[in-house]
């Protein structure tokens, strides 16, 4: 996310100086290409910030974003430029990985578009649910109802294109419990796409008092209000428990299980949570609710220290975003 902010900063700041850059974004992408979905960089004469893949097709894609900017042709503001990562293929980028991309090029100006990205910043900011639009020929953001999906590209015609991302955060990650192991996991997990909450009921706690990685931060009164504040499930979202204790993981079990998380993990050892789960399906609890929480949460790397435990979740959580 901040990523993404200092992308959009970057290119207020050159045009506000009233210097045009070019915008790249991967409106699509399949098999092993480097750029996925929604990567964007932004060029200038001399400058460039973000990433559309690396490597050697991203310097092509950059010499011709530097040549475009010399060009005295304003329309059309935009193209399509397509990259297929083989040997001997139409549009060879000079990668060998077998996968494909389209990428975006739009010429950004001060007079056409830097009050839109303004409005962009300040999405980004302030969290907002806004989606952006680029076409062949304009770059709009809008606030109607913010669609299903978190991307959509369409080719109308042969030059007419439209592509449609919704702006910020694409996942959402809720830690119930805000300890040593939290921390480290905020702060891994800062650096991905995802908005993260926290919750814990201690308000003197210091390892909450430290955690500058989360953008939001809550004390509640009581674990058994947690269902109050995770108010909705769904298919962006991720939640994992790591509270001070058993009957305290327990209680937040109770109130969150019925609601559909794409992740749903608890930090405990085995013998425990088989007891804990055991005591859940006693009392009535069904056994495909039970079943997919994840615990012992994360990968089994036979992590140690609240850093391993941190990237054990965090490489578990991503393997269940990414997986087709």
């Amino acid at each position: 996310m901040l990523k993404e902010l200092e992308i959009w900063q970057f290119a207020a700041e050159r045009l506000k100086r009233d210097k045009p850059i070019m915008l790249l974004v991967v409106a699509e992408s399949a098999g092993s290409s480097p750029g996925r979905q929604g990567f964007k960089m932004v060029v200038a004469e001399n400058e460039m910030l973000g990433s559309v893949g690396g490597g050697v097709m991203e310097v092509a894609l950059v010499e011709q974003a530097r040549e475009n900017l010399k060009s005295r042709i304003q329309n059309p503001k935009s193209k399509i430029v397509e990259q297929i990562h083989r040997r001997n293929a139409p549009h060879a980028s000079g990668m060998i990985c077998s996968g494909r991309q389209s990428v975006i090029f739009f010429k950004l100006t001060r007079a056409e578009h830097l009050q839109t990205i303004r409005k962009i910043i300040q999405c980004l900011k302030n969290n907002r649910e806004r989606y952006l639009r680029i076409t062949e020929n304009e770059l709009t953001l809008t606030a109607e109802k913010i669609p299903a999906f978190d991307f959509k590209f369409e080719r109308k015609n042969e030059a007419g294109f439209l592509y449609e991302e919704k702006l910020g955060f694409k996942n959402k990650l809720i830690i119930v419990g805000g300890g040593h192991c939290a921390l480290a996991l905020s702060e891994l997990m800062s650096k991905m796409d995802f908005h993260i909450s926290l919750f814990d009921d201690r308000a003197e706690l210091n390892t909450l008092a430290k955690n500058r990685f989360v953008y939001e931060k809550t004390v509640i009164e009581s674990y058994e209000k947690i269902g109050e504040y995770v108010a909705a499930g769904g298919a962006n979202v991720y939640v994992v428990v790591m509270t001070l204790g058993f009957a305290f993981d327990e209680i937040v079990i109770r109130k969150l299980i019925a609601k559909d998380f794409k992740y749903f993990g608890v930090l405990g050892s085995k013998a425990k949570m088989k007891i804990l789960l055991g005591n859940l399906a006693k009392v009535g609890f069904a056994k495909e609710k039970l079943d997919r929480i994840r615990t012992p949460v994360g990968l089994p790397i036979n992590s140690r220290t609240p850093e391993e435990i941190a990237v054990s979740i965090a490489a578990e959580i991503i393997a269940v975003k990414n997986a087709r």
